[in-house]
């Protein structure tokens, strides 16, 4: 029997464990599940967003690091950091639910899932967590590199930890609910080279939304991605395009908003069940 499934059994009839580790054994194991799917992976998962962000720290440090100066005494290397992060963050929650869903619908393992003890609700709270788990370990990484050749602030860690969870946590629901509409592999990279890729790219990762023409940030403004990343940034530098407070407010609209539609679609069985 495979590991995760031998400890689910185990905390079942195990009456030592309680019944309380027994109530969550199963979101527990489904979490573990998922966690050890992109685990074992790592290369792909976690070292390859990590090259990535380096390619563009080093371009574009390299490029436009003496000429444009965002925030005083701020460097435009140390500026673009956060929004890389938040950036390969989202990218990367989306990925792993939205990947691993897929997967099972086309090769058929999807059945174990459905057949399993597993409500709607201890599904989307196990897929979205190990998104929140995978996209963290990947700011976490960019960060501890870019920390040893950058002075970069930390000045308010609890917004850097609620907008990562926030921005995760949405991404992680978007990607349940992109899994669940699509069919085979190619309409999942779709839907992230023609709507996600653009949208992270165009939340302000490399720019100041003050920089653009006034019709640009009026648009900025219609992309929750920016709100994101704005207040994930204010979080290092006490400073952003707009307010912290507003940015929250949208990050948690948006967390919600998804995070209610993937629940709904997985209690309906939406393309799972036929």
């Amino acid at each position: 029997m495979p590991e995760p499934f031998g400890r689910l059994q185990q905390a079942v009839t195990d009456p030592r464990l309680g019944l309380a580790r027994a109530r969550f054994a199963p979101t527990w194991t489904l979490f573990y599940k998922e966690t050890l799917r992109f685990g074992k992976v790592w290369l792909q998962t976690i070292a390859a967003p990590l090259i990535t962000t380096i390619l563009y720290l080093v371009v574009f440090g390299h490029a436009l690091g003496g000429h444009i100066s965002v925030y005083p005494g701020v460097s435009y290397t140390a500026f673009i950091v956060p929004g890389l992060m938040m950036m390969s963050i989202l990218q990367n929650a989306f990925a792993n639910s939205s990947s691993s869903l897929i997967q099972a619908k086309v090769t058929g393992n999807i059945v174990f899932l459905l057949l399993s003890p597993l409500s709607p609700t201890e599904i989307y709270i196990a897929m979205v967590a190990a998104s929140v788990l995978r996209g963290a370990l990947v700011g976490v990484a960019i960060l501890a590199l870019a920390l040893l050749y950058l002075r970069i602030p930390l000045l308010h860690p609890l917004w850097i930890v609620a907008f990562t969870i926030l921005g995760a946590g949405g991404m992680g629901s978007l990607g349940l609910i992109a899994g669940l509409w699509a069919e085979k592999f190619d309409q999942i990279a779709g839907f992230q080279n023609f709507i996600i890729m653009p949208l992270t790219f165009l939340a302000g990762v490399f720019y100041s939304m003050q920089s653009l023409p006034g019709m640009w940030q009026h648009l900025s403004l219609f992309n929750p991605f920016f709100y994101i990343i704005d207040g994930f940034r204010y979080g290092f530098f006490a400073d952003s395009d707009v307010g912290v407070w507003t940015c929250l407010g949208v990050s948690i609209a948006f967390a919600g908003v998804t995070g209610l539609f993937a629940w709904h679609l997985l209690d309906r069985g939406y393309k799972l069940r036929q």
